[in-house]
């Protein structure tokens, strides 16, 4: 049997959403080669693998057995992840973490949800100039606490693609979409609830209209299955020369990576590690500026629309690395092997990690 397209099986989706709620999706019986025929002097056909034809949720590339469960926009939320706004909560069931930088040495979060939506999440921040070319492929409902002015009218350009709920706009603020609570530190008080949000939306109702990422499907293999490059440890620089990192520790026994923060291990308000299938680090070319003209430190603004670099892709211990582009502000990364060859990612969870362009990404065993 042909291996399914990669747009063709998270398409299905679409697709399949239309139909009537409740019909689970199965994948077909094992089929040998088409149109074979035995003979005497043949030996009986060996059957084909059989491909798993069930749609693909668009964020993880994991099959899904009812995909009407899917039918809804993404919520994208942004999350402080500096020392004192921890623990955080609701960051294991995001779909795609995005890993940006904050000021010279520190690092803010965008945690996609589409898969599961969790009660709450946070602490919620504020947005910054990236997060417009990095959600608007997916056309989410996206939930932060504003921003200078500035960068709310950039986002408000790209408005066709966004679906802005910030915390204090008129219609949101007082619902039960934010939450505050009163014994954290105050700028790092808000949470929200990603479901909530999502009902709340006007124009942004539908799912992904294709995978984010390039997902392995059908009988296709992850391309870290043929490297021999080791990635039990995966460290990514932020700070200064080098010396403020995040990094990912490979558990074999659960095939995932554990996530560290600069401080220690990375642990949610319930005590779980934060952990993920899949780490993408895509550094990228910084510039300071004033994100709060007239008061507060220069920060990075990452530029990525009509822009290319080097990327890193590690899974279950091992990476393999090459060249990312990427063209206008709604168009998805496009990732190519050092081969030449185009990535093929493991459908699961994603941290995709934003460094500067040349950050010494370091990998050992």
């Amino acid at each position: 049997m042909e291996a399914v397209n990669r747009r063709t099986a998270i398409v299905t989706l679409i697709g399949a959403a239309s139909a009537a709620a409740g019909c689970a999706v199965n994948p077909p019986p094992g089929m040998g080669a088409a149109g074979a025929q035995a003979t005497p002097a043949q030996a009986e056909p060996t059957p084909s693998a059989t491909v798993d034809s069930r749609p693909r949720a668009p964020l993880t590339g994991l099959p899904v057995a009812d995909a009407t469960l899917l039918n809804h926009a993404a919520v994208a939320v942004k999350v402080s992840d500096v020392q004192s706004a921890h623990p955080q909560l609701g960051l294991n069931a995001a779909d795609i973490v995005f890993v940006e930088p904050n000021g010279v040495s520190y690092i803010r979060l965008c945690a996609v949800f589409h898969s599961q939506f969790p009660e709450l999440v946070g602490p919620v921040r504020s947005i910054r100039p990236v997060d417009v070319p990095l959600l608007s492929p997916l056309k989410p409902v996206f939930a932060n606490t504003g921003a200078a002015l500035w960068v709310m009218a950039y986002i408000g350009t790209f408005a066709r693609f966004i679906e802005n709920l910030y915390s204090f706009k008129a219609g949101v603020h007082g619902t039960a979409a934010y939450y505050t609570m009163p014994h954290r530190f105050r700028v790092h008080s808000v949470f929200c609830r990603p479901d909530e949000l999502r009902k709340r939306a006007k124009r942004m109702t539908a799912p992904p209209a294709e995978p984010y990422l390039p997902f392995a499907v059908g009988a296709e293999q992850a391309s870290t299955e043929t490297s021999t490059l080791t990635a039990k440890v995966v460290s990514v620089p932020w700070g200064p020369g080098d010396t403020w990192s995040t990094s990912y520790h490979y558990d074999a026994d659960t095939g995932q990576y554990l996530r560290n923060e600069p401080w220690g291990k990375h642990v949610l308000e319930d005590g779980q590690r934060v952990v993920t299938d899949n780490v993408l680090v895509v550094p990228a070319r910084w510039r300071m500026a004033k994100i709060y003209p007239g008061g507060g430190d220069p920060d990075p603004v990452v530029s990525i629309i009509d822009g290319r670099g080097k990327f890193y892709y590690a899974h279950q211990g091992k990476y393999v690395r090459g060249t990312w582009t990427k063209g206008a502000v709604d168009e998805l990364f496009k990732f190519t092997l050092d081969d030449g060859s185009p990535l093929l990612m493991a459908p699961g969870r994603t941290f995709l990690e934003l460094p500067q362009l040349d950050a010494k990404v370091k990998f050992s065993s």
